[in-house]
């Protein structure tokens, strides 16, 4: 590897191109799952189970995951999930096509396999680097997902009409998409001391692993991160055809959401090598706040936008710190089962905030949604402040 250029090698730049087609397909199905769901489903409370069925599928597939990692290393296993990306694509046309709802959230769960192999890119990216790098190389991976900022709302929006089923064309487009990141994937060789060849059972028990106070909260800042900005960004499609807002508004809104979410990635690891994860990661909770605090002022086009744009920056500095924080935790032969462990919970966190985001839009309204958000975003400032005074003897930075 280069000591000229440490950090942007090309094996980097093409995994980052394969989070930004990630992020196109995670993108677009949280814009049009919801949607789809309300036309198709047989009560209003049901509209978000499509979006919940993505990630309850994340949940399921991340002990899978974590065994075809083990066993056949980083390239295979990534090309598995994205040919699962291209059949779950092409289910879910079917199914808008036949107006099948249940067919519509069983093809959404089985893309959960997909994105449980995504959510990993951004570990493999600090194997693709130096050491002294691997903040700065998650966090440019992550940022990679501006390409699905940028792609995934429009797609959506461009696509919506194409066929006499609505969204039938944006469905098909991320079947594509998927084949694209096969293809970019070949060119990407991980190197092979990453590849683990022992069983999953090799290094402490996952039960001590967990019990690590820097573990602990690494997984509170993600899922409960993850969790906030779910549960916001998937009722907010549902929320603004509710107030009367056109599509067009909402790709905007959800466009600028994901800048919010992937454009830090620039400079955020930069940011952790000087400042400490902790510190970034208060930051981003205090984003979340300012974040609520502005949604409940109003539902107009502005208030959306800002609010979901803060959303973004919010959880891109949560989840980078929680990634970096977490991978100070465990040791190289314990990799596969802390990193499943990790996305396990983030998952179901997102399992739980999909599902309760189309229940209380439809029942209960945006402003109830948001009230209620403030409780995973108190628990998690509650987690770093414990953390911060358990280490004021041994700074964790």
């Amino acid at each position: 590897m280069s000591s000229k250029h440490p950090l942007l090698n090309k094996n980097l730049v093409l995994l980052i191109l394969c989070q930004g087609l990630f992020l196109t397909n995670n993108v677009t199905f949280i814009a049009i799952n919801g949607l789809v769901g309300l036309s198709l489903a047989p009560v209003s409370w049901m509209a978000t189970l499509p979006v919940m069925g993505y990630v309850v599928g994340g949940a399921f597939s991340t002990s899978i995951v974590a065994k075809t990692q083990n066993h056949f290393g980083r390239k295979i296993s990534f090309q598995l999930g994205l040919l699962v990306a291209v059949l779950s694509a092409l289910l879910c046309a079917y199914a808008a096509f036949s107006k099948n709802f249940w067919l519509l959230v069983a093809g959404t769960f089985i893309a959960g396999y997909y994105s449980a192999n995504g959510q990993l890119y951004r570990f493999a990216a600090a194997e693709l680097t130096e050491l002294s790098q691997r903040d700065k190389a998650v966090s440019w991976v992550l940022a990679g997902g501006l390409l699905g900022a940028v792609t995934g709302p429009n797609l959506a929006s461009w696509t919506r009409d194409l066929f006499s089923t609505a969204f039938l064309g944006a469905y098909l487009t991320l079947a594509i998409v998927a084949v694209i990141g096969i293809l970019v994937m070949q060119l990407i060789h991980f190197p092979e001391e990453f590849k683990t060849q022992h069983a999953l059972s090799d290094g402490r028990p996952l039960k001590s692993i967990l019990r690590q106070p820097i573990f602990m909260v690494a997984v509170i800042g993600a899922s409960l991160g993850y969790g906030v900005m779910n549960l916001l960004m998937a009722g907010t499609p549902l929320a603004m055809q509710i107030c009367g807002l056109p599509f067009s508004d909402t790709a905007l809104v959800l466009e600028w959401h994901v800048i919010g979410m992937f454009a830090p990635g620039f400079f955020t690891g930069a940011l952790i090598q000087r400042f400490g994860p902790l510190k970034i990661m208060g930051v981003g909770v205090t984003l979340n706040f300012i974040c609520i605090l502005i949604a409940l002022t109003g539902t107009d086009l502005h208030q959306f936008l800002i609010a979901l744009f803060l959303l973004g920056v919010g959880w891109n500095f949560l989840f980078t710190g929680s990634t970096s924080l977490a991978m100070g935790a465990y040791k190289p032969n314990e990799r596969d089962k802390a990193q499943a462990s990790i996305n396990f919970f983030v998952f179901a966190t997102m399992a739980f905030t999909s599902f309760g985001s189309g229940a209380l839009i439809t029942s209960q309204g945006w402003t109830i949604l948001n009230w209620g958000s403030l409780i995973p975003v108190m628990i998690t400032a509650a987690g770093l402040i414990w953390l911060a005074g358990n280490n004021k003897k041994r700074p964790i930075a």
